[in-house]
């Protein structure tokens, strides 16, 4: 049976990418005030983002319900399809448990159909690269053992691996989000963390500039050259100069230009906050085509 690929909003691909890729997705939600919007109904990141450093609360996040699942899957199972559904770090969102029951819901009612939910352990650039993946892999011709293979493959090569900073820990502690970062927390609030995920928000180690930060992150594209990962993304939060002269810098080192420079979204923007940076990749031939 031919697999589809579903993932959640929290990837943060080019519009056109997740369109090419024949990607289907389920969305989380933003609620401001008395306001809950679907986070890909936000095109305004500019408002949405102006609006995060005047306010005094933060807007709470929310993961899907099983009924957003269905309306995704249902439609996918009656056209013959498996699925391979992966979604942003348990550790951080229910939506991936929520995505199991729904699966369960959906499979009960399609006989011989089949839906597997991956927790992905990561979120954004670090989740789209194992969508893409699998993507890949399903447009091969691979069943859905191969294409869940495909994807859990490119997690284990990409947990630590999507490495980020961001100007402060002050959105994630108001957030809750923090995880093994609250190490950081205390005077640490005004040096620049640099984070990686692994099922949560991971600290790697804290720079006291933004250019150090930078400098942080050319190590890691030196890094992703020399472990042969030079299939590679850069992601930002509100900082699209640093975000295209880190992409050009790290195309230099790496020999390669990146699948796509991005900026992260409402639902982990409102946790992270404005000036966040970072980079990851994947080896390339995790990209095939083929089984």
């Amino acid at each position: 049976m031919p697999v589809a690929v579903v993932t959640d909003s929290t990837h943060y691909m080019p519009r056109e990418l997740v369109s090419e890729r024949a990607v289907s997705e389920v969305s989380l939600y933003v609620t401001r005030g008395d306001d809950a919007e679907r986070e890909l109904d936000i095109a305004d990141l500019d408002a949405f983002y102006a609006g995060l450093r005047e306010q005094r609360d933060l807007p709470s996040t929310s993961q899907p319900s099983p009924g957003d699942f269905l309306a995704v899957y249902e439609p996918l199972l009656e056209a013959g399809y498996d699925v391979v559904s992966l979604h942003l770090a348990g550790g951080i969102s229910g939506t991936v448990e929520t995505a199991r029951q729904a699966a369960g819901m959906a499979t009960a009612a399609a006989a011989g159909r089949r839906i597997e939910v991956v927790d992905s352990r990561l979120a954004c650039g670090a989740l789209a690269l194992p969508v893409l993946t699998a993507a890949a892999c399903a447009a091969g011709g691979g069943d859905v053992d191969a294409v869940r293979a495909r994807a859990q493959e490119t997690i284990d090569s990409m947990l630590r691996k999507f490495v980020f900073a961001v100007d402060t820990l002050e959105y994630l502690r108001r957030g809750g989000r923090i995880g093994a970062a609250q190490a950081f927390v205390g005077g640490a609030l005004k040096i620049k963390p640099i984070l990686t995920l692994d099922g949560e928000i991971t600290p790697i180690e804290r720079v006291r500039t933004s250019r150090r930060a930078f400098e942080r992150m050319l190590k890691v594209a030196e890094q992703l050259r020399a472990d042969g990962s030079t299939a590679w993304v850069v992601q930002h939060i509100q900082a699209p100069d640093e975000a295209q002269r880190l992409a050009a810098a790290a195309e230099e080192i790496i020999g390669t230009p990146p699948l796509f420079v991005s900026e992260i979204g409402p639902v982990i923007g409102a946790h992270v906050g404005p000036g966040l940076l970072g980079v990851g990749g994947i080896r390339p031939e995790l990209l095939r085509q083929e089984a």
